[in-house]
């Protein structure tokens, strides 16, 4: 059997078991598996991602059979079918060459930011948010296709050493953040260890001065490591609580003493008001110290009411200090002579006034006259301030 091609004719075969119209029916049966063959590649090439590779090669498998020529049929179509499939698939190849080169060039690009938000991120000192943040660079990186050996290499080697860097940073950060909790764990304890010891103080006021001292070198210490730093707060609360509660309590009771005292002390004070005005100055002297006697016994009353009873006191107490003072004028011998003797002088100074002004009259030098008038008046004004005083004397 032959098969005639442009130029000859190519032995496809022989057939010995049958008529020639079956030998013909068999070698065109295999021409037309080529067709099927041909036309399958074409729809892979078509509709598939099959690379240009492999696509060449299933092409020079059908070519090499199409070379043999074990087949009957039109071999020039077969052969333009491969060639223009060979087109296709280079046509597919170029395309893709570009396509890889966008998408290589899109990744260099992409890494390229990698690195530079990577760089950036090293030198943050947002530690928890900075190291998700670079986490997720890596995934993204992983992501993205590798470029040229050379470029890959140095955009990972900057892309790692910004990781390396902040990696470092953060470890000597919590290396040194560590160390201070660890300092403020110690300050803490010797605190606690303080507060325990004053929690039973009955020493109210400088205690409390010093709870409060303490609790600003609590604040002052830091934090410590989470897992001492709740167990040192509850046992330095719980000491204070204690103090507290004890000091609530004895001023509660305090408070309520001090109450009573205040009614006690408001009636005193009421009672010492009705010795006014003072009448009986000897009755009035007794009956206040009688009173003040009581104050003392009596203690202390709440700060804040301290100033209103206290002057209520105060007051009779000045009246009764007033009282005296007058008693002590009134009674004074000595000050009632020299009242006596200052009243006799000016009595005299008057009575020779008037002599020298009917002198002066009789001579009928007025104006002398006048003269010594104005001075009269003057004298006669001290005479009666002077006898107004020693009617205070009883005189």
């Amino acid at each position: 059997m032959y098969v005639r091609t442009a130029d000859s004719e190519q032995v496809a075969g022989s057939w010995q078991t049958g008529s020639p119209e079956q030998a013909l029916a068999y070698f065109e049966g295999k021409y037309d598996e080529l067709l099927v063959e041909i036309g399958l590649l074409e729809r892979r090439v078509r509709t598939t991602d099959l690379s240009a590779e492999d696509a060449q090669t299933a092409i020079d498998h059908i070519r090499e059979q199409v070379d043999a020529y074990h087949f009957v049929g039109d071999l020039e179509a077969l052969t333009a079918r491969l060639d223009r499939l060979v087109g296709t698939v280079d046509k597919r190849r170029e395309e893709r060459s570009q396509q890889r080169a966008v998408q290589s060039d899109e990744a260099r690009r992409a890494k390229e930011a990698l690195v530079v938000e990577a760089e950036e991120l090293a030198q943050s000192d947002q530690w928890r948010a900075a190291g998700e943040r670079l986490r997720a660079l890596v995934d993204t990186w992983k992501g993205l296709p590798r470029l040229d050996r050379k470029v890959d290499d140095e955009l990972w080697h900057r892309f790692s050493h910004a990781r390396s860097a902040f990696s470092k940073r953060r470890k000597a950060h919590f290396a040194q953040l560590d160390a201070q909790r660890e300092e403020a764990r110690k300050t803490k304890e010797r605190l606690v260890a303080e507060a325990e010891a004053l929690s039973g103080s009955t020493d109210w006021g400088p205690t409390a001065a010093r709870y409060r001292e303490l609790m600003s070198e609590w604040k002052a210490a830091g934090r410590a490591q989470r897992e001492h730093e709740d167990d040192l707060w509850n046992r330095f609360r719980g000491a204070q609580d204690i103090f507290f509660a004890a000091r609530s309590s004895v001023f509660a009771e305090r408070d309520a003493e001090q109450a009573e005292n205040l009614k006690l002390k408001e009636a005193l004070a009421g009672e010492a008001e009705k010795l006014l005005p003072i009448g009986d100055l000897k009755g009035a002297r007794a009956a206040f110290r009688s009173i003040n006697e009581r104050w003392e016994a009596i203690g202390h009353v709440p700060r804040d009411a301290r100033p209103k009873v206290e002057g209520r006191m105060h007051a009779v107490e000045r009246a009764l200090q007033d009282a005296e003072e007058s008693e002590w004028r009134r009674t004074n011998p000595e000050a009632r002579a020299r009242a006596e003797g200052l009243t006799g002088q000016l009595q005299a100074a008057v009575d020779k006034l008037r002599s020298q002004i009917d002198q002066a009259r009789a001579q009928g030098n007025n104006a002398k006259a006048d003269k010594l008038e104005r001075e009269l008046e003057g004298r006669q004004a001290l005479l009666d301030q002077a006898l107004k005083g020693l009617q205070d004397f009883g005189g």
